[in-house]
């Protein structure tokens, strides 16, 4: 699919903010992505929809954009956004803690109302060589990501010579710097033999953790029998509790939570149902759409999308960057158009 990013500066029909509030109180997600870079390259990367380092491995043409914001510009940004309602800052990358700007952005978040949070989402493996700054940060949380719980599986999936210790013990330092900390996994065939010991591992280390389905990108795609269901992990867990509930907030994908000896485990799961909007109606990549609309990703490049999937229908930060007080107005505009399916 060919990129195309829409400039803002040219007029819009008239919008009020009510979009953008909306999402953001249907716990919609900002999702700041400081670098694409990674140093793993797990087979399932989407890169929140730049080119994922599998792809880079594989084919050197095949790059990520260029970075174009400075620390200033993502702080800047992100004020303005959480000051128009946006509540949910989501730190990601590749991997957040290898962008050259992760300490001077990281360092000096926006001064926020008490419902706003911070959350970083890691591979876990530089948490410890960051231990000097991080734990000074403003994050309220650090969601780790564990797809494998040997070296083997590691380095089948995250193609890596580490050892999966980098990890556990990223984790065990990440707990020790902060009052929040998650693991995140996705489901896979490659991982199906190890899913219920990173539950016991969450669970002895009473630290919440999150099993999400696959969600299949054309980076992927070649890989689409290593989707699994996450029927297998339900049914496991309620052999455990009795204590099961479903969250559905409006945006994004629905989930079953199950609570194990005061412990939340989260199930991502497709049955659950999704939110779509106006653009999905006559969307062409809707069958593979297992999210919906759950988060505005803004990119180290400037661009600000809806959507995983459609990278056409980034807009662009970057002719606001010199007066930022504009940015709230053109990302409702372009919420609101997404929403009404006029993008």
């Amino acid at each position: 699919m060919t990129s195309r990013l829409i400039q803002l500066t040219a007029p819009l029909p008239a919008h009020s903010r009510t979009a953008l509030h909306n999402f953001a109180h249907l716990r919609g997600q900002l999702r700041v992505s400081l670098t694409p870079r990674c140093n793993v390259a797990c087979w399932f990367c989407h890169n929140e929809g730049d080119v994922p380092p599998p792809l880079t491995r594989r084919t050197r043409d095949a790059q990520p954009r260029p970075g174009e914001l400075s620390a200033d510009d993502f702080v800047n940004t992100m004020r303005e956004v959480i000051n128009a309602g946006m509540r949910r800052v989501y730190f990601t990358g590749g991997e957040p803690l290898l962008s050259p700007i992760a300490h001077d952005v990281l360092a000096r978040l926006p001064v926020r109302e008490p419902d706003v949070s911070y959350t970083m989402i890691t591979n876990g493996t530089l948490i410890r060589a960051n231990e000097d700054w991080l734990p000074y940060a403003g994050l309220d949380r650090v969601k780790v990501s564990l797809h494998y719980f040997s070296d083997d599986t590691f380095r089948s999936i995250a193609a890596t010579r580490m050892s999966v210790d980098v990890v556990l013990d990223g984790i065990d330092a990440a707990r020790s710097m902060f009052p929040k900390v998650e693991i995140n996994t996705l489901i896979q065939r490659e991982n199906e033999h190890e899913l219920t010991g990173i539950l016991d591992f969450a669970l002895d280390r009473r630290m919440p953790v999150q099993f999400i389905e696959l969600v299949e990108t054309a980076f992927n795609a070649d890989r689409k029998s290593s989707a699994i269901s996450a029927d297998g992990m339900i049914r496991h867990l309620r052999t455990l509790t009795s204590d099961e509930r479903v969250e559905s907030y409006g945006a994004g994908q629905g989930r079953r939570v199950f609570t194990v000896d005061g412990v939340e485990i989260g199930v991502i799961h497709r049955d659950l149902g999704r939110h779509h909007v106006g653009q999905c109606g006559n969307c062409p990549v809707r069958p593979q759409c297992v999210e919906g609309f759950w988060a505005l990703r803004l990119d180290h490049a400037g661009g600000l999308q809806p959507c995983l999937l459609r990278d056409d229908l980034r807009m662009s930060v970057l002719p606001m960057l010199d007066t930022p007080e504009k940015i709230p107005d053109a990302v409702a505009r372009h919420v609101a158009a997404f929403t009404e399916g006029t993008l």
